[in-house]
Formats: C-alpha cells, structure tokens, sequence
C-alpha cells in the first residue's frame, strides 16, 4: 500500500512523475491497495477501448483528480459539523470560529463522500450521467459538500454556497435552525437529503425504504447507484426480494452499494463483525445477488466495482432477454467495507457517528488541536483542488446533463390519455369501476410502465381484470394468471409492495389493500408525501403521476374478520397530511369511483387515498352528480327545506349515506326540514393551513352554499373516528353543542356490516337519536319504541340492523 502524499505530480528531483504512478501513491488519507490498483489499470484499458477515455494517462489523471475531490469533500463534512468557516488556504481556525453546539451525522456522512465522489468520477468517465439515491439519507453532508464543490447546485444553493465565502455560508448554515420570519428554515439546507440537495429523489429518513424501491426505479436504458446503509439491512428484509422483480425488459441497470461500516448510533451492527459480514454475502448470494466486496475507502474501488457491477448486469440481462439464461438473474451486490467515520479522528468508535472529537474546539484546546491535525491531512491547495473539479466536470464537452437532473430527478411522463367508460344504473361493487378503469388506462397508454401492488387478494377485492391483464410477477408461473414479465407485484409485506409503486414515477400505479393492513404502508406514503411538498415549497413540484392507494375491505366491511381488520386509521392520518400533496376520497357508488378517478391520475405529485367498498353497493349518482362530486368533493343528495328549522345531516362514507339516507326517510315521514350532504373529498373543507393547501380547499361562499350558516343544527355520521372527522373539519361545526358527530368508536368483532354500525352506534337508528338532540324534541317522533329500545341498549338489535348496511 502507498504511502499518502500531498506533493504535485513531481518527484522530488523535479520529474514527471508518470500519471499512473502520481494516482497510486493517493493523497491524504486516501491510498490504494495492490487489489484496486490492478482492477484500475483494467478499468482505464476498458474505458480506452469503449472510446470512453483517449488514453490511459487521461483516466489516471482524473482518478487523481477523485483523490483529491474525495479528500476536499472529507474536509469539508468535518467543517460542516464544528466550524462556523473555512480557510481555504488551510490556516488554522481560531477558537470563536468553531460553533457552539457541533452537530451532524460525521461518520456516515464521512463515509459517504468517497462514495459520492466516485459516482461523479464514474459518470464523467463513461460519459453518463447515472441517477442515483441513497437510503441513509442523515448523510447528506457527503452530498451537499460535494455538490457545492463541483458546482452542481439548484440555482438557491448556488446562490448562497459558491466560492470561497459560500464554503464559510454553508458550514455555518449546516444545523444552524436559523428561521425565516415565517418560520421556515432560513437556509436550502438540511439534516438530511431534501428538495434543495441537487439530485435528491429520496429523503432516507426512514431506514429500509429505498433498498424497497431502487429496482423499480430506472427505465431501461436508464442507470441508478443506490447507496445503501448496513443498518438497514437488519431492518427490511424485503429488499431481499430485487432479484425477483427485475427484468431487463422494463428495469433500467441498478447498482446497489452498501456501505458496511459495521456501526448503528451507539453499538456495531452484525456486518460489523468478520464473521457477520461473511454471513451476509452468503446470504445475499442465496437471495439471487453476486455480492461484491471490496475497500470502501478508496474512491477508486468505488468506481472500479460500479463500472463492473453495471457491465455484469448488461451481459445478464441480455442473456435473460435472448432466453440463454432464465429469471431470475443475478443482480451484482457491492459491499463497501469501511470503518465508521473513515478519514477523520474516532473512526470505528460509536463517537463516529455523530461527534467524534472528544471535546468541542470551540472551548477545548485538545479537541481543538486534533481537529486542525486530521483536517490537515485533508486539505487539498485551492489549485489542485480547482484542477481536480475541472477534470471532472466536463458535461457540456460530454454533452450529458449535471448531475442534479439525473434521470429520475426530473421524471415528467407524459399526460395519460384518460379512458371514458359508461355510467351504470345498477347496483354494482364499486370497486369494479377502479378494475374497469385501470385496465383501459393502461390499454390507452402502453408508453407509461405499469405497477400494481398488491399485499392481499386481487380477486377478493373486486380487481379479476386486472389480474387477468397484468399478471402476478413471478419466476415460475404455475397459472395463467401469472407470468414471468407480469406487472403486479404480490408480497405479504405492505412497505415492499406500496414502494414498488412509489418507485414507479415514470408509469402508472395502483395499490390496493385491506383498510387495515394499508396501516403498514404509511411510514412510506408519508415519506413521500413530505418529500413532494418540500419541491412545490422550493418552486421545482414533482411531475410523477398521481395514483390512488386503495383501502378496500375496510372496517365496515371486514366484520368477518376480528377487530384486528377494522381499523380506519389509514385514511385518518392522510387526512391529517397536506391537502394539495394528500387526497383522501370516499367514493360510495360505481360512478362516483370511476369520475373520480381521472383526478386522481391527472394530479402531479399527488397521492390519494380512495376508501372503497367492495360489495355491491346501490346507485346514488348518476353520471353528472358524479362529476359533480369528483369536481366539488361534496353534494346535495336529498332535502326538503319547506319549512322550520331544518337539521343538517352530513354522510361521509358509503355505508354511512345509506344509513343517513334511510334516516331521511324518516325524518320526511314527520315533515322534518332536512338536507342531507354527501362528502367525498374532506379535506377540501378544511380551514386551509398555508396558501399552498388554500388552493386545494372550499372557497367560503361556495362552502356556505352546501352547509348554510342558517342550517346551525348537525348531524353527521363518518367512516372515519368521530373525533378526527370533527376536528378536521371544525369548521363545518361552527356550534359545537348544537352539533353530533358518529362514526367508529373502536367496537367490532365478528359482525356483518349492519352489525358494525350497530356496535358503533352508527345506524340510520343512532343517527335519528342523534337529530332528536341536536332539535331538542324526543327520539320517539321518529323512533318506535322497540327501536328506541334497542339503541339505548334495552332490546333486539335485529329491530334496527334489518335491512342496514
């Protein structure tokens, strides 16, 4: 191994030195075993002869260049967590230059920089530019550090970061918390990748998710390094499954690297043992993966095992597709090996991975001497520094896009051509209407690749023809209804298939699962969801098209099942998300399913929630109510307003409006004034919580049109808990005593559907109770006194579930 050195390509006699020789003595903390040296010596004759690289000197002067990129990237996160300044010049910094409160994720981010740093190099040296992502998303630093010194910045971050005082700006920005007067962050800047990292697809705050989505992520043709932590590894073992999914067919490369540094927060990770690390190639070997192991501190090994990862999955899949060799094959696996914080002082202690100093510099003169050492060793001289990045940065000369607008940055498919499809008059499951739909979307746009993901049954939840299109992917099909290129992706695991679609941002998608189980998807979903409203915040929104995750089999329904599979929590914490990112929809017939479905898909950056039934529900809207409520998401079902005081009833849900509509035929029967309202869409009558949801949400005049003022007296009977659709839409309850909200209170068991709302004190019978309070007159004007009976918990139950549901 070479010894590090920080001199110019000259002996010491004032010589040339041969750029192969001036790469292999490596710079800094940076040095090159025999191993990686003879796979670069391969690497730079592949490159020359591709046509990539004129000559071998060329790629070992730009393997140079990488040392000392990574080395000034190294400083720089090392500045980011304690200083509030840089010296270029690499002076020492005085005692009031460092912060007061150090903080940063060091090690990993430390660990990060080689990683990036080669991904760059890679890019520049075949010409392309790769997307990327990256699970361990507290390491940004790694990113930002890089980004600014190679210029590959969105136009805030150039703004503030470029040159020498911008290096001082973005140290001090790093953990700053300093705010906006609208209590914004003041910086483009975060703890972890965010919609200002130029590239950033992915937050990674949440461990276990990108290792879920990165093979469903490129197009063919397309090529992603994803950057993986070994922390996760423990956590998702559904990433075990990519060899499963992927065909050249319809996946672009994927070049997975995990950085195995072998420590979580406070103590090693099982691949932080010898024997630990052994285990896990073998068993990513028994999963389909060729692991490949190799020096995780060394940019250059980092490029050497991408390009010959990605070489190797080109010779696989082409050998798949011409029918050499079947599926599933084998997806080359990169294992960086690497010790915690590598570069720095405390490398591979638990201290690494956040402070690693035993002291803060700004008030400790020993943490402060050994923070000038080890960056010593880092520093790289403003000249050498801007020969490197100009080495590396030849995208107009190469003709190929920064870095920031990889590929999977900048998705924007093109608008769906959107299928029009009959009304029925019949009572049909309104789920068949998402089966009709999806089926002729896909039909009418075979350019936009399509995903299903699917935890549960299709064919139980009304989706036979989407099935019998799409096919369950496997590698061994056993029926028709499967094939080795199929399109829905089936796993009894809910993050696993909720992220196939999720990845999925250049096609169309569709999830559907048991209300219950949707519960799993949401540390997902809401990842995603914050990550599109930071980009519409930064004035870049995202262009993926919008899909519905469905919650079919809900709580209502699932009464064959115990307790367990009720539970309407899914939709209840989306309602609490932001509006104009978050869509949570209650369509309770065939046609309000299908009008509102073009919405859905149309919408850009947006995921919606549809709560649909199952069953057999019967027709309440024709063809143009049903647009009507897709456009407004509320309406007027049924009123007789002739006289009095009249009693707002207000249903959300399907079951709910049939409840409320048997309740109205009721209160007609006594000549009491009613209007009854169906919501579909909530959240669009909410109090608006910044003007960026303000444009998703009910004007005032057109809110009072369908809840008048005048109408003060309220009952209203919601799938969801009461409590949440109350405090959501407070606004639609201006008083409170004057007002009753029903819904699942948390009862159920092994029940029918009439049952539940029994249980729940949801009947059209609770809701009559309801309206006699709300009027101040006795339950016994609409309520016979076996019925009163049985709602006060003194008869038959059968009285009142007869004919509900």
């Amino acid at each position: 191994m070479s010894s590090p050195t920080q001199h110019d390509a000259t002996e010491n006699t004032g010589s040339p030195v041969p750029p192969y020789e001036h790469w292999r003595r490596g710079y800094g903390v940076i040095r090159h075993s025999e191993a990686t040296c003879e796979q670069a010596r391969a690497l730079a004759k592949e490159l020359v002869a591709a046509g990539h690289q004129p000559d071998t000197d060329t790629v070992f002067r730009k393997l140079a260049g990488l040392d000392r990129l990574a080395s000034a990237g190294l400083w720089l996160v090392a500045h980011m967590t304690y200083t509030n300044r840089v010296d270029v010049a690499g002076n020492p910094l005085s005692p009031r230059d460092f912060k007061a409160s150090p903080e940063g994720h060091t090690g990993g981010a430390l660990n990060m920089v080689p990683a990036y740093a080669a991904y760059l190099a890679l890019n520049n040296l075949t010409g392309q530019t790769r997307s990327w992502l990256m699970g361990q998303g507290h390491c940004v630093a790694a990113i930002d550090a890089l980004n600014v010194l190679t210029g590959n910045l969105h136009p805030e971050q150039d703004a503030r970061y470029w040159g020498d005082e911008g290096l001082s700006r973005l140290v001090s920005d790093f953990y700053s918390y300093r705010q906006r007067p609208d209590g914004g962050m003041e910086a483009p800047l975060g703890s972890h990748v965010n919609a200002h990292t130029a590239g950033g697809i992915i937050e990674g705050g949440y461990l276990g998710f990108a290792e879920l989505q990165y093979t469903h992520m490129p197009l063919p043709g397309e090529s992603l390094v994803a950057f993986l932590s070994d922390g996760a590894a423990e956590e998702q073992r559904g990433s075990d499954w990519v060899p499963r999914w992927w065909r050249a067919e319809d996946c672009g490369a994927v070049l997975p690297v995990m950085i195995a540094n072998g420590r979580r927060i406070e103590q090693r990770t099982e691949l932080g043992t010898r024997e630990g690390l052994e285990r896990y190639s073998e068993h990513l070997a028994h999963c389909g993966f060729e692991p490949i192991r190799f020096d995780g501190r060394d940019p250059a090994a980092f490029v050497c095992t991408l390009f010959t990862m990605e070489q190797r999955l080109a010779c696989y899949g082409e050998r798949a597709r011409t029918g050499d060799v079947g599926y599933p094959v084998s997806i080359p696996y990169g294992i960086a090996e690497t010790a915690k914080g590598y570069g720095f002082y405390g490398a591979g202690s638990n201290a690494a991975h956040n402070l690693p100093l035993p002291g803060n510099p700004r008030i400790d003169a020993r943490a402060r001497e050994l923070f000038h050492h080890h960056a010593g060793l880092l520093w790289v001289p403003p000249k050498q520094l801007a020969d490197a990045v100009s080495l590396l940065n030849q995208h107009q000369q190469q003709m190929r896009p920064l870095e920031r607008d990889h590929p999977l940055a900048v998705r924007n498919p093109p608008e769906p051509a959107m299928p029009s499809l009959p009304s029925s008059t019949e009572n049909r499951s309104p789920m068949q209407a998402v089966d009709d739909f999806f089926r002729a979307l896909v039909q009418a746009n075979p350019g936009l690749r399509p995903r299903v993901g699917n935890p549960d049954e299709l064919a139980s939840n009304r989706l036979n023809g989407v099935l019998e299109a799409l096919k369950h992917r496997v590698n061994d099909p056993e029926s028709d209804q499967e094939s080795v290129h199929g399109q829905i992706i089936t796993a009894l695991n809910e993050e696993a298939v909720i992220s196939a679609c999720l990845a999925n941002k250049a096609g169309l998608n569709l999830v559907a699962s048991y209300e219950a189980f949707c519960v799993k998807m949401l540390g997902a979903i809401r990842q995603e969801l914050i990550f599109a409203r930071h980009q519409k915040e930064a004035g870049r929104p995202a262009r993926w098209l919008g899909f519905p995750i469905i919650a079919t089999s809900h709580t209502w329904e699932n009464g064959k099942n115990e307790q367990s599979h009720q539970d309407t929590t899914f939709c209840e914490s989306l309602l609490g998300e932001m509006n104009d990112v978050s869509r949570v929809l209650f369509p309770a017939d065939y046609n309000s399913t299908l009008a509102a479905l073009p919405g859905v898909y149309q919408g850009r950056g947006q995921l919606s929630c549809m709560v649909i039934p199952k069953r057999e529900r019967p027709t309440v809207f024709d063809r143009r109510e049903a647009k009507t409520l897709a456009k407004n998401g509320a309406l007027v079902v049924d009123e007789d307003i002739s006289a009095g005081d009249p009693v707002l009833l207000i249903a959300n849900g399907a079951y709910q409006l049939s409840e409320l509509i048997r309740a109205s035929v009721r209160l007609r029967e006594t000549s009491t004034p009613f209007r009854l309202v169906y919501i579909q869409e909530p959240g669009r009558f909410r109090e608006p919580r910044d003007h960026l949801e303000a444009t998703q949400c009910m004007q005032t005049l057109e809110r009072e049109r369908l809840f008048p003022r005048s109408m003060h007296r309220r009952v209203a009977l919601t799938h969801m808990r009461p409590e949440v659709f109350r405090g959501h839409l407070s606004v639609l309850f201006p008083e409170p005593s004057n007002s009753r909200v029903l819904g699942y209170i948390n009862r159920g068991g092994t029940l029918n559907e009439a049952g539940m709302l029994f249980a729940n004190r949801c009947s059209w019978a609770h809701a009559l109770a309801a309206c006699a309070e709300v009027l101040e007159r006795p339950p016994g004007e609409w309520l016979s006194s076996a019925e009163l009976a049985a709602i006060e918990g003194r008869g038959d139950a059968a009285i009142v579930t007869r004919g509900s549901g």
